[in-house]
């Protein structure tokens, strides 16, 4: 299994993002991972589609935007025409998810699923052919620097399994407190992409972190 890496921008120097993302490109990093707030479906705010639109022609690597807002449907096609390769709703968010998932890959982008700590995957049921990622949030949105909640492994585990089992081509992804202690034990559980935010930017050595994360993959996971 290959584990691939998505360092979450949130976490980066703001006055220096184009060079910030060049810096973990250059360390091997897979995806680029934006974290968009609306000050509404969490409290805090942060980027937008302008963010991405000015980022797309400096990178090369995957971007994938993580929707924290209220009526993402609203923003599909900005995100989509911003250059972002895959959109990712929260469950919660919408009541209309085989719609929303329909609609974003009408715009031409990939599609993803974010479950919050507490939802269970049974709200995966009907949607599974429409999803190229499933996102098992290992904290709860809204802020950077959260500790992992091991209650989640379960969860990952139970949706990885069920994709290897039905040869599903479906990304698992975790995003919140990932890091050297934590990440052993998610992909073990089953992830495939990490998302890893304050591990990479803020500590000593995060740079280098991601290489050693991408190395649990050669691993014999069971």
């Amino acid at each position: 299994m290959r584990v691939k890496v998505a360092p979450s921008l949130l976490a980066a120097d703001f006055s220096r993002l184009r060079d910030e993302v060049k810096r973990v490109e250059e360390h091997g990093a897979d995806w680029i991972h934006l974290d968009v707030m609306d000050g509404h479906f969490v409290p805090s705010i942060t980027v937008g589609p302008i963010v991405a639109k000015s980022l797309r022609p400096h990178t090369g690597l995957f971007m994938d935007a993580h929707l924290m807002v209220e009526h993402p449907e609203r923003h599909v096609a900005a995100f989509a025409g911003a250059g972002v390769d895959l959109i990712t709703v929260q469950a919660e968010a919408t009541p209309h998810l085989d719609g929303l998932l329909r609609l974003i890959r009408s715009e031409g982008a990939k599609a993803g699923v974010a479950l919050n700590p507490s939802t269970p995957p049974h709200v995966l049921e009907y949607v599974w052919p429409l999803l190229d990622l499933i996102l098992v949030m290992s904290v709860n949105p809204g802020a950077g620097g959260q500790e992992f909640i091991p209650a989640v492994l379960p969860k990952i585990n139970c949706l990885a399994s069920r994709a290897r089992r039905e040869g599903l081509e479906v990304e698992i992804q975790v995003d919140g407190g990932v890091n050297r202690h934590t990440a052993p034990q998610i992909v073990e559980a089953g992830a495939t992409v990490l998302v890893a935010g304050s591990a990479v930017f803020k500590d000593a050595g995060g740079m280098e972190l991601i290489g050693e994360m991408k190395k649990l993959g050669t691993r014999d996971t069971g």
